[in-house]
């Protein structure tokens, strides 16, 4: 019997770069088990363009990206989520919509790349950063054993691996 394929919608308040980083890397770590997808509670309409380039470095696709709503996701016509994971600590703090199914959801956030000044290699380097926790914490999810874990098992894991190096909630509790 093949593998259920599971949605998952990556969350950020501009969804410009973090959220846009997880669902290219989702996308393509998680081929053919995993529907990814982005969208933002205040969508800027474009994608930053140090987001394209790192995925490009890295060989992610970047085709269809686009920055959304998180409304698009929310109605009867959208795909129904498995997972939603808030990847700023922003939308974790929003009231966000009544997703359909009653996904699991966590919190995975890391620092937001595209608030980085500086020259453009500093730029570069915080996206590239936050492009690996992702890929880091992708890799974690994509690898739980999702079919044969209870809710409570799964919602513990998924929070630890919000945890993992690069974590918002580190920085703040080591503060």
């Amino acid at each position: 019997m093949p593998e259920r394929t599971y949605n998952v919608l990556f969350l950020c308040t501009g969804n410009t770069a973090r959220s846009i980083l997880a669902e290219s890397i989702l996308r393509k770590d998680g081929h053919g088990r995993f529907n990814a997808y982005s969208a933002g509670s205040t969508p800027k309409g474009t994608v930053n363009p140090f987001a394209i380039k790192v995925l490009n470095a890295l060989d992610y696709p970047v085709d269809g990206l686009r920055s959304k709503s998180w409304q698009e996701f929310a109605g009867s016509d959208a795909p129904v989520m498995d997972f939603v994971f808030t990847v700023c600590d922003n939308a974790a703090g929003e009231a966000c919509p009544v997703w359909p199914g009653q996904p699991m959801t966590a919190h995975w956030g890391i620092e937001d790349p595209a608030a980085v000044q500086g020259p453009d290699i500093v730029i570069e380097k915080a996206f590239s950063d936050a492009a690996r926790y992702l890929k880091n914490r992708i890799s974690l999810f994509a690898n739980l054993p999702l079919e044969s874990l209870d809710k409570l098992s799964l919602g513990t894991k998924l929070r630890e691996i919000g945890s993992a190096e690069g974590s918002t909630d580190q920085r703040s509790r080591a503060g």
